[in-house]
């Protein structure tokens, strides 16, 4: 299908979507949402995709929401109209691939809140990460007062939504906001190359490890425990667990077959 504020393209088992709006610096609204929800659910039901990056492109990731479509807005409009954000975010939070985001340049409110759903995230050393709606009179409606806390922590987050403040890439790293920060012009370069390491292991194996971190996380301790262990005997089921043991024992490279 053909989108219009998206790029999709799969190759060698990566799924690369790309914000698609450079004359509004990739601002979201309901369609980007939308869109974003449609395709990411189609790739998470491909056996073929065993990874996926998110970018904006090379000069922006997204520096937010559509302000434009929000200023008039009433209290009613809002509850519906967030809708698509939640939903197109929670989908690809729970994809069973894992999820890359590769980011240049601004990752503003809402575009910040969608880094924040990947489950490794790549900063171009130009990149700069911010909640600013605090000075719109608003606050981060779309995950972030939930989900930065538990990345970084609760005061540090708390000081980025209180302030609206930008930071850097390198300070974003220093916090644990961002896993890597590289050179702008190697940022593709380097989210492909991580994402082909993450591809060439075992499939099923990649999608139990995502979701015994992810479900572990809304769980107490015990049954975190619980569940990483129903996963990791269930993959003894699999025909990738049998081949990666038979090759590390005849030291050679696994040939894994994702299932």
């Amino acid at each position: 299908m053909a989108y219009e504020t998206i790029l999709v393209e799969i190759e060698d088992g990566i799924a690369m979507l790309t914000l698609n709006r450079p004359a509004v610096l990739n601002a979201l609204n309901d369609q980007v949402f939308s869109e974003l929800a449609e395709a990411a659910a189609k790739i998470a039901n491909d056996p073929s995709v065993r990874v996926i990056i998110i970018t904006g492109g090379e000069k922006v990731f997204a520096a937010g929401a559509d302000i434009g479509q929000m200023a008039s807005a009433t209290a009613v409009e809002v509850t519906i109209s967030n809708r698509p954000s939640h939903r197109a975010l929670q989908i690809i939070e729970n994809m069973p691939q894992p999820v890359i985001a590769a980011i240049a340049g601004y990752a503003l409110g809402g575009g910040c809140e969608l880094t924040l759903v990947a489950d490794v995230r790549i900063a171009a050393d130009n990149a700069q990460f911010g909640l600013p709606e605090i000075k719109l009179g608003i606050l981060p409606g779309a995950g972030g007062t939930q989900r930065l806390p538990r990345l970084i922590g609760a005061g540090r987050a708390k000081e980025l939504i209180f302030s609206g403040d930008f930071i850097k890439a390198e300070e974003a790293l220093r916090i644990g906001l961002v896993n890597k920060v590289v050179p702008a012009d190697l940022l593709f370069s380097e989210a492909k190359k991580m994402a082909k390491r993450f591809a060439d292991r075992g499939a099923v194996a990649l999608r139990m490890a995502k979701s015994s971190v992810n479900e572990g996380l809304r769980m107490d301790l015990e049954a975190g425990l619980q569940y990483e262990h129903k996963c990791f005997s269930l993959l003894f089921a699999t025909e990738d667990q049998k081949e990666g043991m038979k090759a590390f024992l005849e030291k050679r490279p696994a040939k894994f077959l994702g299932r």
